[in-house]
């Protein structure tokens, strides 16, 4: 088994804590984010930031599904943490400043693949399947926070 890492980040048209909130806003904005490959989103504690436990299912390929639960901490300023329950995934969601009115956003998933042949393609090919679906994400923040600061 090897360590997976799958990595994207833009930069957004609006302050880092307008983004950081839109982020954390798991039982409003965050849901409006998420592309077709997301199903089954359902807040099961809190809803904004630390504490909250969200669930909801990835299909990152037409056969593999991801049924997850994140745990969600905050351990700096600026950073969200999502621990899922089921697996070995994490993903982090960073925003820090990039200029005047500007954020950064990036975004990066591990997890332990799989060894063997199916763990070279998961290793492979997995990472850019997930920043395609990722990139999705980040596309529709900043449509939706971008729109609002203006």
């Amino acid at each position: 088994m090897g360590q997976v890492e799958a990595t994207t980040q833009r930069e957004i048209e609006a302050g880092p804590e307008e983004v950081f909130a839109a982020l954390a806003d798991y039982s409003g904005t965050r849901q409006k984010l998420l592309p077709e490959q997301f199903s089954e989103y359902e807040v099961r504690e809190g809803g904004k930031g630390e504490g909250t436990l969200v669930h909801w299912k990835l299909q990152a390929t037409e056969k593999r599904i991801r049924d997850i639960l994140f745990a969600v901490t905050e351990p700096t300023a600026g950073q969200l943490v999502e621990t899922d329950q089921n697996s070995s995934m994490v993903t982090t969601w960073t925003v820090t400043p990039a200029g005047e009115g500007r954020s950064k956003v990036v975004t990066t998933t591990t997890w332990n693949g799989a060894g063997g042949i199916g763990g070279f393609f998961e290793r492979t090919f997995a990472p850019k399947g997930l920043n395609r679906i990722y990139d999705a994400v980040l596309t529709r923040l900043a449509g939706e926070v971008e729109g609002a600061a203006k």
